[in-house]
């Protein structure tokens, strides 16, 4: 199998788009969640998404497998919250090895379907690692700005239950998530290395942050160019931005890391901003139009879509990136 960096330096690779989106479509009710395993468990469990690769895999599976046929390269394991701290929400950290595993292998299971059939496209699986529901660098109690709801030493090792597990599974690569907070992602590159250290085994690592609003910042205050200068002691494949903004509000951002980093450049955005019920609007086509800048302007290498994105979108922006040169890398990853 060609190896990722090579294909970098060739064509734009396709990232998935958003998992959750899909899952709306099956309306899964709580009995769906909990399946005959979980049938009695003592908390709610609709909504836990990471969840349905175990109640649910058939439907996972046909996520992926829609997403591959649209065009994707890459596609981003169900595990956004696959760590003890996330899952404490519903009393299921002892399942977090578990989820993260299956999660990979049913990903890597269509991967392999799809690269056996194209053998001239092969398919690659992205361990997803979300950035957790706490925040190492800012209290969440207004009244006590010294308190840490999480500790870097808590992340670290959260994290690297999910990497083992997410490498275990197969997946080929770690993407790093919407990060709001860079001190954990700091965690979870670091408990990244230690992994590879310990398995004698190099990973792509994929770093994507998020900028919360219109002040082109992430949540814990840094500007795209300091995010990236924070991270970029870590050998990493790539560094982007996804999540919470539509694709044209992201230009600027790409422009900084496309103008100062020697990795390749990742983007997936939202279909749009949320309407008033919270839902995106931006069809296809808006969307593949706006991405037309990012490539026309030659600032990315891997493309894809986040919240309110289908496998529509992502068939308008694998057809749109066909026609056009990867951003062209000083350093092959």
């Amino acid at each position: 199998m060609k190896d990722i960096k090579e294909i970098l330096q060739e064509r734009i690779l396709v990232l998935d788009g958003a998992m959750g989106t899909m899952l709306q479509r099956y309306k899964f009710t709580e009995a769906d969640f909990r399946g005959e395993r979980f049938k009695d468990w003592k908390s709610p469990l609709q909504g836990n998404n990471d969840l349905l690769s175990l109640t649910q895999p058939g439907a996972i599976a046909d996520v992926h497998r829609k997403y591959f046929e649209a065009g994707a390269d890459i596609v981003e394991t169900n595990t956004f919250s696959g760590t003890t701290i996330a899952m404490a929400d519903y009393h299921m950290e002892a399942l977090v090895y578990e989820l993260n595993f299956e999660s990979a292998r049913i990903a890597k299971m269509v991967a392999e379907e799809f690269t056996a059939k194209e053998s001239h496209k092969p398919r690659f699986v992205a361990g997803s690692i979300g950035p957790t529901n706490k925040t190492a660098s800012m209290s969440p109690d207004v009244n006590d700005p010294g308190f840490r709801a999480i500790s870097f030493d808590e992340l670290r090792i959260a994290y690297k239950q999910q990497v083992e597990a997410l490498l275990d599974g197969g997946a080929d690569i770690l993407l790093v998530e919407t990060i709001f907070d860079t001190l954990n992602a700091k965690a979870a590159l670091f408990a990244i290395e230690e992994v590879k250290e310990e398995r004698n085994i190099d990973v792509p690592i994929m770093v994507s942050g998020t900028i919360t609003d219109a002040s082109g910042r992430t949540l814990s205050g840094q500007t795209a160019e300091a995010f990236l200068i924070s991270i970029s002691h870590i050998p990493i494949l790539s560094v982007g931005f996804n999540c919470a903004l539509g694709a044209d509000q992201l230009v600027p951002h790409l422009e900084v890391l496309s103008g100062k980093s020697d990795y390749a450049v990742s983007a997936h955005p939202n279909a749009g901003l949320p309407n008033a019920f919270g839902e995106y609007d931006e069809t296809p086509e808006q969307m593949a139009e706006q991405i037309k800048e990012y490539v026309e302007k030659g600032l990315v290498n891997i493309v894809g879509g986040c919240c309110g994105t289908t496998p529509e979108h992502i068939t308008a922006i694998a057809k749109l990136v066909e026609k056009y040169d990867p951003r062209s890398l000083m350093v092959a990853g």
